[in-house]
């Protein structure tokens, strides 16, 4: 089994700094700035909610104590009790149709004055229709579904069909990939902050290098030498009897883009050796990256694909697996036996989301948005000298600073981030190094060209 990774070890860090992260997640709850932010951010309506959270969550990093108060959201913008106006460029990836879209808002209401909910042995008309809707989407290539009611639980049903399939139990993935935040779904991801002090995990999980150009561990330097695809290779024939390889098409949390070779050779991989393929699509499906899969822009096919996240609107949660027909052979296994299986509120939000992608251009719009605002963050963070690189595909977002060494780039992402949350803008900082920027599809012009305004001021304040 290949090592876990660790992050290079930092000494004499900068009074008031972080240390340089061990996983892709940022915000961690160890910034010296969040109480400072807190203080200077908020009134006392806002801390005394935070303060009664607080006492009544188990605190957990990345989400719990809270650091804002919502009270509203719509489309692009969150409104906090304050009255304050923020700029949701992260909204957990589920906000593709920004929040509460009308028709989304519109088709939920209707179903719960009908059917809010469907016990298991019962199926109905929403459950069905978006079953029909996903398996088309695939050109009818993936025609098998199974509902969830989140991301980490339809993971834990493609792992188990992966299982029941092939007759074998270990899986491979990458090394900071992230799958969900269950027990088996850390067990295949590769994030320290979700593994770290938590096994023993599932047995027979193995990782591999990601293909990461931004950040390669195997020395391909400046061109991509496509080792890592070579060391999936060496595991599967080493291994002989791994299950699935689970993967990121396109990693959500640093954004990285493998070139296409990297995946026809993953996929020869699995086919010689009976290896399944999964991808997982749940922060970057949905018109993101400018396809309605992030896995079209390679032009390879899963044998199995994991969906969730904005699938409900931003509304309802809702996830799906979709498998190829002859995979459909776990019928005396429960694979999922979830409460909210076949929820007709869930599939009536991810209908209405789909209508929206497809009636609203949102793929296309993603890529044209994208294109052009790339170009424009490279054009106005350029000369602070900070920037490594801009990069993405559609409105999937990267922003790679660099201050000279790991310690100090992370600290610069963290100042950065704290001034733009003051301003009116919320994204997430990943690996400690990229600002990872993924706005609703819908988001307006004047939203991109603000939001890039506040980027390049924190920016250049952070560098001062």
């Amino acid at each position: 089994m290949s090592r876990e990774p660790h992050a290079p070890h930092e000494s004499a860090l900068p009074p008031g700094s972080i240390p340089a992260p061990d996983a892709s997640e940022g915000d961690v709850n160890l910034s010296p700035r969040r109480g400072e932010y807190l203080a200077r951010a908020h009134g006392p309506d806002t801390l005394a909610l935070l303060q009664r959270d607080a006492r009544v969550y188990l605190h957990q990093s990345l989400s719990t104590p809270c650091l804002n108060a919502l009270a509203s959201a719509r489309g692009s913008v969150l409104t906090d009790l304050g009255g304050r106006e923020i700029l949701d460029f992260h909204g957990n990836s589920a906000h593709q149709v920004g929040h509460a879209h009308p028709r989304v808002v519109e088709a939920v209401t209707r179903q719960l004055a009908s059917l809010p909910f469907c016990p298991r042995r019962y199926t109905n008309e929403p459950a069905v229709r978006l079953a029909e809707r996903l398996g088309g989407l695939t050109g009818g290539r993936l025609p098998r579904v199974l509902l969830a009611p989140g991301g980490a639980a339809a993971m834990g049903i493609a792992l188990k069909l992966a299982r029941v399939a092939t007759g074998r139990f270990k899986f491979l993935s990458t090394w900071g990939s992230f799958h969900g935040a269950s027990l088996d779904t850390i067990s295949i991801g590769g994030e320290a902050v979700f593994r770290r002090g938590i096994g023993p995990l599932l047995p027979g999980c193995e990782h591999a290098q990601p293909c990461a150009p931004s950040s390669c561990a195997l020395g391909c330097g400046g061109r991509c030498s496509l080792a890592c695809a070579g060391e999936v290779e060496d595991i599967l024939e080493r291994e002989g009897d791994v299950a699935a390889l689970i993967l990121e098409p396109v990693r959500c949390t640093t954004v990285e883009v493998p070139p296409p070779d990297y995946f026809r050779r993953i996929r020869d991989a699995c086919d010689r050796h009976g290896t399944l393929l999964i991808f997982d699509e749940i922060p970057t499906a949905l018109g993101r990256t400018g396809r309605m899969f992030s896995f079209e822009h390679f032009g390879v096919e899963p044998d199995i694909l994991v969906l969730g996240k904005g699938l409900g609107g931003g509304i309802v949660p809702q996830a799906a697996v979709l498998a190829r027909d002859d995979l459909n052979t776990a019928a005396s296994t429960s694979l999922g036996h979830y409460t909210h299986e076949k929820s007709p509120l869930g599939a009536a939000a991810a209908l209405a989301t789909l209508d929206v992608i497809r009636d609203e251009g949102l793929c296309a719009r993603a890529e044209r948005l994208g294109h052009a605002w790339r170009a424009r963050l490279r054009g106005l963070i350029g000369p602070s000298g900070l920037l490594r690189e801009v990069r993405g595909l559609g409105l999937l977002v990267g922003v790679e600073l660099t201050a000279g060494h790991a310690a100090a780039t992370a600290d610069l992402c963290d100042r950065v981030l704290y001034g733009a949350l003051e301003r009116g803008l919320s994204f997430k900082v990943s690996d400690g190094r990229v600002l990872t920027l993924t706005p609703a599809l819908t988001v307006g012009e004047d939203e991109l060209e603000r939001a890039a305004g506040i980027l390049a001021e924190c920016i250049t304040r952070a560098k001062k």
